[in-house]
């Protein structure tokens, strides 16, 4: 008879997955390494998740931000452009700059590999996208225009996020970081 999986070590690797390839990276990632460095083996990461793949997909799901928690006290469309700003630093240096260099990783694989990474990269898009369109229609723009404004901020913001990482140009990707979310929502 097959063991239940425990919901408390399941969500105790999930915790620990994003550092892990935070640190070492997605594209070498092998099951028997990780599950060393969690303190498990491969077999049980296999039995909880199923796939390398769909273990990371369920780790990144917990990081997700929450868009919608953090403007929900903009009252203004003058008060977006400083969000926007903090937004970034949490996303660069701040709460979830270990999740946001894992996301780029997923999405880069998305790009050419079918299977549950194109289908979290596919969701965390339209998620950030629709969250950004309901604070900016929430504040008085038109649904076709805010959708194209979240589109523009969400995909410029994550090519900016990764010029940062490929180059470590931190002053310069910071300083259009700002352009662009002056210029979008200006």
């Amino acid at each position: 008879m097959a063991r239940p999986p425990d919901h408390a070590k399941r969500a105790e690797i999930l915790a620990q997955v994003i550092d892990y390839i935070g640190e070492r990276g997605l594209a070498d990632l092998s099951l028997r390494p990780l599950a060393a460095a969690l303190g498990t083996s491969s077999r049980m990461l296999i039995h909880y998740f199923g796939s390398k793949e769909e273990l990371l997909a369920q780790a990144l799901a917990t990081q997700r931000p929450d868009i919608e928690e953090r403007f929900a006290d903009v009252s203004s469309r003058a008060m977006l452009p400083a969000r926007m700003r903090e937004l970034w630093a949490a996303l660069t240096s701040g709460e979830h700059s270990t999740h946001t260099r894992v996301l780029l990783q997923v999405m880069g694989t998305a790009c050419v590999q079918q299977g549950p990474f194109v289908e979290y990269s596919t969701a965390a898009i339209e998620t950030l996208v629709a969250s950004l369109t309901g604070v900016l229609v929430r504040l008085g723009s038109e649904v076709g225009e805010a959708t194209v404004v979240s589109t523009l901020l969400v995909s410029g913001l994550r090519g900016i996020l990764l010029d940062r990482l490929i180059t470590g140009d931190i002053e310069r990707t910071d300083l259009a970081a700002q352009r662009l979310i002056d210029l979008s929502l200006g």
